[in-house]
């Protein structure tokens, strides 16, 4: 199935899988980001009757709001400027399949009508065109917030989230389901030396405490990149330590005491700030670092009081 740990939070999740996977019905996946839902979705996805049919994703904020209507829908060749041919949207392509909306809370109000529409009547026309299209997909999203939430504040439309919220699955974050650490720590250091032609190495039995005693604000994928950074830093077989900067800094072995988890989140993105300069987009931006979208890290950013004065301050 590819969900890898076997802490009481993940053999539920597997369940789950196994669970709503025969059926067809609409799945609300959410969890922090780093927590795997992609991951949950394609596992349900190979699981279902649809596997040998496409698995299509959008992630709804990584596309610029004026062009993500064009993406879903698709468009008739000439229907607005640069329109030279048909485009074919997602919807279409994942055809007795799966689409995979990612970062749905991202969706304008708008869109989210013509979202509900869709998936209510199970047709769509492209824009720029009269024919309707009926398209059987399975709908899979996905948030990083708590989307009830979102709808309580005005920002999500509640005849969608019941709509996609058929079941809802919620992914917990690493550090609540430590026991998975050893499995996906084994699991991305065989990984990383198949997929690499390496030789084999593994990881220090001392070495696993440390990877309890942190905190892991960026989940699974901030192991997976800690881990691969000691594999090209470790020359020997056997890794004794994580050569992190964030690890190190943040993880203090002589202070037992635990601090609340927006100050941990808070601390850890203003070092990565400070370590990409202050820029927070683009190439080498603080969000490609941390592999979240713009929109994602700016929301964060404004909830934990994170203002330019705060990285800096050193320049």
């Amino acid at each position: 199935m590819g969900i890898i740990g076997n802490s009481e939070a993940t053999k539920n999740l597997r369940s789950l899988i196994k669970l709503v996977s025969v059926t067809s019905s609409n799945v609300l996946i959410q969890g922090e980001s780093g927590t795997g839902k992609e991951l949950v979705a394609k596992a349900i996805h190979q699981n279902s009757k649809r596997a040998k049919k496409p698995f299509i994703k959008i992630n709804c904020a990584a596309i610029p709001d004026s062009l993500i209507e064009s993406e879903l829908f698709g468009y008739e060749k000439g229907s607005f400027s640069g329109a030279i041919s048909q485009k074919i949207g997602k919807f279409e392509q994942a055809h007795q399949g799966t689409l995979f909306l990612d970062n749905i809370n991202e969706m304008t109000l708008d869109l989210q009508v013509k979202l509900l529409r869709a998936i209510q009547e199970k047709e769509i026309q492209r824009i720029g065109g009269n024919t309707t299209i009926i398209v059987d997909t399975r709908i899979i999203t996905s948030c990083n917030k708590n989307l009830l939430e979102e709808v309580t504040a005005g920002n999500f439309r509640a005849d969608l989230f019941y709509r996609i919220n058929v079941f809802p699955i919620e992914i917990a974050p690493l550090r609540d389901r430590k026991d998975d650490l050893a499995d996906l720590a084994l699991f991305f250091v065989n990984n990383y030396c198949s997929k690499n032609e390496k030789p084999l190495k593994t990881i220090a039995p001392s070495l696993f405490n440390s990877l309890k005693a942190y905190h892991w604000p960026g989940n699974v994928r901030e192991l997976e990149h800690t881990i691969e950074r000691a594999l090209l830093l470790t020359p020997g077989k056997v890794i004794k330590e994580l050569d992190s900067n964030n690890y190190k800094t943040i993880l203090s072995t002589d202070n037992t005491s635990i601090k609340p988890w927006n100050e941990f989140e808070k601390e850890y993105i203003l070092k990565v700030l400070k370590l990409c300069g202050g820029k927070i987009s683009g190439p080498n931006g603080a969000a490609s670092f941390l592999k979240i979208p713009y929109t994602t890290l700016n929301s964060k950013m404004k909830k934990l009081g994170i203002s330019k004065r705060h990285y800096l301050s050193d320049n």
